[in-house]
This record gives structure tokens, sequence and C-alpha cells, in this order.
């Protein structure tokens, strides 16, 4: 029977790849966790992960199983702090998030803290990376909703929340499909999709050239909409990662992943706030709301 511990066992295996790495943040054995998601597989009625070289791939199965996960923590979350509680929390907050996080990542949060909080004012700004962190660094923002793989600024510290993983996306009917393991080599062979928005093309370009192989550009975009209706249109292929994932393009055409056989690093998504700055109330709510939904933050300095 699934229950809470199923759940935040598996949260921490999707996010960390790793059932030995999850047992070490929970701080449990690897086969409690490995016996759990055994568990709940049987409930669901499929694979959640598929196991390779690299750890714990989610299935599509278990990306949707993610998804709930989450909104079942965030229930928890709410229940475990009543309302009236919750009601005398009272602040401001000033928060900036970039393009990909507004739109696939943070409005679900928004709705939640400004139900749970009623009392809590979150301005919300939309700015680009170097924006971000110019503005938190000057004082003009709070916390910051961002890519965290993309920051590297040291007067930042970041709390990694997840780690959305990036596969290869293929019209219906493609040939990579049939293939038993696809690596960049099978894509160089396509016409590749190359999104830009949030330093896309920067990070794609990073993972190539550590290949001998290189993307045979036919588009560059800022537009994910665009790049899902080309993909599923027949006219390229792409690497992207889950959380902007749709199954379907806007004209209702099917678009299908398939995990890479080399290891494309994460797209990770977090919370940032400048280095040393004591955290408000209302910046300490914040962060522990994103902390207990997804059960294991890891806060570093960048490099």
């Amino acid at each position: 029977m699934l229950n809470f511990r199923h759940v935040k066992y598996f949260i921490a295996t999707a996010n960390l790849g790793q059932v030995s790495r999850a047992a070490r943040e929970l701080s449990i054995s690897q086969s409690a966790i490995t016996s759990a998601i055994k568990e709940l597989e049987a409930e669901v009625g499929g694979r959640l992960f598929v196991r390779t070289a690299q750890g714990m791939e989610l299935t599509d199965t278990g990306r949707r199983f993610l998804a709930a996960s989450h909104r079942i923590m965030a229930s928890v979350e709410e229940a475990l702090h009543p309302a009236d509680t919750a009601a005398e929390v009272a602040g401001s907050l000033s928060i900036g998030a970039s393009y990909t996080v507004l739109g696939y990542f943070l409005p679900q949060h928004l709705e939640r803290l400004e139900r749970r909080y009623p009392n809590l004012r979150i301005h919300i700004h939309e700015l680009t990376r170097e924006m971000i962190e110019d503005n938190l660094i000057t004082g003009r923002l709070d916390m910051a909703v961002v890519l965290t793989s993309n920051i590297s600024n040291p007067e930042l510290t970041t709390e990694t929340l997840i780690g959305s993983q990036r596969r290869l996306w293929v019209p219906a009917g493609h040939r990579l499909l049939e293939l038993d393991s696809v690596g960049l080599q099978d894509v160089a062979e396509h016409p590749y999709i190359m999104l830009t928005v949030d330093e896309a093309a920067h990070w794609t370009t990073r993972y190539w050239s550590a290949s001998p192989f290189r993307p045979n550009v036919r588009l560059r975009t800022s537009s994910i909409e665009a790049v899902r209706s080309t993909v599923a249109n027949g006219q390229g292929v792409t690497i992207l990662s889950d959380m902007v994932y749709r199954p379907w393009s806007l004209e209702g055409k099917r678009i299908e992943t398939i995990i890479m056989r080399e290891r494309v690093p994460a797209m990770d998504v977090g919370l940032a706030w400048r280095q040393g700055v004591e955290l408000t109330p209302a910046m300490r709510l914040f962060r522990t709301h994103f902390s207990e939904v997804y059960q294991t933050p890891q806060s570093r300095m960048p490099r």
C-alpha cells in the first residue's frame, strides 16, 4: 500500500539519480529505498525507473508519478501546518525568475504559497540570469528561483531542488526509436533544433564539445513551443529537459523521448540569494516551502 515514506524515497531517488545517493541523503539503507520503489511500481502497475550505468532514469510513468508526488508532498506540508498559524505569517518578498522557471516550474508554487500564507506578498520579476545575479547582489531582489546549473557567481549561494533530466525529443515513428541505444553520433545524422533561451544553447554546446560529434543545427529559436512544433512535425530533433517536455505539440502531434547513451547533464532548478545575507522570516518561509516539497535540497557556493 502506498504511503508517505514510499513517496519520500521515490522523490529523493528521482532528484538525485542514484539509490546510493538517496540513501545517504535520507540516512537509510539502499535496500529500504529499493524495496519501496518496487512496492510503488507494483501499486502503479509499471516501471518508474530504468536502471542504467549512470543511475536511475525516470520512465514516462515515473515522470508523471514524480509530478503527482510533488503535489502529494505539498498537500502533506499544508496539512502539517494549520491555516490559522500560516495566516499569522506576513511580509513582502521580491523574487526574480528566469523565463523557463517562470513558465514551467514556479506558478504552481506561487498558488500554494498564496493560499497557505494570505498575508505574504510575493512580487515576481522575470529577468535574465545576468540581471538576476546583479539584482540579488545589490539587494533589489530578496531571492530568485533559477536554473542553478547556470549560476557561477561567487557572491551568491544556491540551493538545488531538482535536476530535470535532459532527453532526446523525436517525432512519433522516428527511426531512432527503433534503435536499442542512441548516442550523440546518431543524433548528429539528423537536423537539430537548437533552443537558445536561458542559455540552453550554451549548455548544448558544452556537452556536444565533449564528444567528437557536432549537431547539424537547422533552426535556432528562443521559443520552446517552436521547438516542440518543429520536432513534432518531423523537421528535426532536439535534446531538452523533462521539465519543459509535453507529449503533444500545439497541432496535436506526438513527441517521443529517448534516454541518451552518453551522460547528458541535468537542468538543475533551485533557489539563489546573496552570500552572507541574513534571511528574513519571509525568505526563510519561502525557502522552507521548497525544501519540504522537494525533500533533498543541496546548498552550495558557486565555483
